[in-house]
């Protein structure tokens, strides 16, 4: 009986033969059909085509996306230029306005400048025609004397035109002589003397 124990125990036990799965001889599967494996094929591609179309809508879809952002950021960056350009031209017209600015002023100064010369000259302007009176006034008087020592001499009235001489030789009271107010230079062209160069000339024959 020990020995029955022992080979029991060394001897793994067997299935029974009504247990295991019947194999596909034994269930009776028929092999598919033409037809069927072109169904099946078929489901396979339209299963496929799927995933494709799928997968097509979904790049499409990210690159519609991907479209807009990218205008979009187009947009923004359109608007940040001009944004820039305006700031420029505003920067360049504060440029311009600053020198025409400074232009102003310097010409400001200049005409400062000038209205202050020329209230310098209205100060002394009356000095300036008190002058030229008495020049003309006392040129008038050298050419009344001038042309009388003149026709003195031509007549041969010597004294008197020595005495009209004395008046224009002389200087009081620290007065300029009435002859340096004679004309230098001749008025006519036919080559005569001019008054001072005739007066010097009778001045030079009677002393």
């Amino acid at each position: 009986m020990d020995e029955e124990k022992a080979q029991q125990v060394g001897q793994a036990p067997q299935p029974d033969s009504q247990d295991l799965p019947p194999s596909p001889a034994k269930r009776g599967d028929k092999p598919m059909t033409k037809g069927q494996r072109q169904r099946r094929q078929r489901s396979v591609f339209q299963y496929i085509a799927i995933l494709f179309a799928a997968a097509f809508l979904l790049l499409l879809y990210s690159f519609m996306m991907e479209r807009r952002q990218y205008k979009s950021y187009l947009e923004q960056n359109q608007e940040q230029i001009d944004s820039l350009q305006q700031s420029a031209s505003a920067v360049q017209r504060l440029d311009t306005l600053y020198e025409e600015n400074a232009k102003l002023k310097e010409q400001v100064a200049d005409l400062e400048e000038q209205l202050a010369d020329a209230n310098d000259q209205l100060d002394v302007l009356p000095d300036v025609i008190s002058h030229q009176e008495h020049v003309l006034s006392e040129t008038c008087r050298a050419l009344d004397h001038f042309w009388q020592i003149d026709e003195a001499y031509v007549r041969g009235r010597y004294s008197l035109c020595r005495e009209l001489i004395q008046e224009m030789e002389a200087t009081e009271n620290g007065q300029t002589p009435l002859k340096d107010y004679l004309p230098k230079e001749s008025t006519t062209d036919n080559g005569r003397f001019s008054p001072y160069d005739r007066y010097l000339e009778i001045y030079e024959a009677l002393y």
